[in-house]
């Protein structure tokens, strides 16, 4: 099962790089949003869209085994249409995937379309490109039920070289907060064992 967070959420200061000790324990006390990140200097990773990567770290107890994912959407703000690149780099899988399974929690209340769900090869963009899909890779997705999973099958099994990745687009759920989806991945073989791969924490933000 996958690691996931305290309900406490600490937060921690140890991802402000080159900040002063004050600035960081005053940031730490502050809940992450435009707003706050603006007091600090702080911007964004990609300039003009929102990032899900936090610019500050939480606090982990008991969960040795969470693996941090990167990604990226268009638009943080509850409610709001966005772009999601749930991103898998070479270094998050080691063998190929026949199957990719994402969980949500159940706070995490979108509509999912699968229509507008695509596995792609992905560009990882940075301050000066965007992370998009470049290329789609045939795949049927499928919803589950109760909007708590989404199931991937490539047609062919993708292969543990480059950054592949998710593209999705939705409506943003209502509570602004920070939302963890897991992803889970079933390589080939004769036993249909899937394993962890690691999270993508969406970070929502209030209007």
């Amino acid at each position: 099962m996958a690691p996931f967070l305290r309900t406490d959420r600490l937060w921690s200061a140890a991802g402000l790089a080159g900040a002063s000790l004050a600035v960081g324990a005053a940031a730490a006390l502050l809940p992450l949003d435009r707003t706050t990140a603006s007091l600090f200097g702080l911007q964004p990773a990609q300039a003009g869209s929102g990032t899900c990567e936090s610019l500050m770290s939480y606090r982990w107890e008991g969960s040795k085994d969470f693996r941090n994912l990167t990604c990226f959407i268009t638009e943080t703000t509850r409610l709001r249409r966005s772009e999601y690149f749930l991103k898998l780099r070479p270094k998050d899988r080691k063998t190929a995937i026949l199957k990719l399974s994402i969980s949500l929690p159940e706070n995490f209340d979108v509509k999912l379309d699968p229509k507008r769900i695509r596995l792609c090869e992905m560009s990882d963009g940075g301050m000066l490109s965007r992370t998009r899909c470049e290329k789609v890779i045939p795949a049927t997705v499928e919803v589950a039920p109760n909007g708590r999973a989404i199931e991937i099958f490539p047609n062919t099994p993708v292969s543990d070289k480059g950054t592949i990745g998710v593209h999705m687009t939705l409506f943003n759920p209502f509570t602004a907060t920070m939302y963890q989806l897991n992803a889970m991945a079933q390589a080939p073989g004769d036993i249909p064992v899937s394993g962890y791969l690691g999270s993508w924490m969406i970070q929502i933000e209030p209007n």
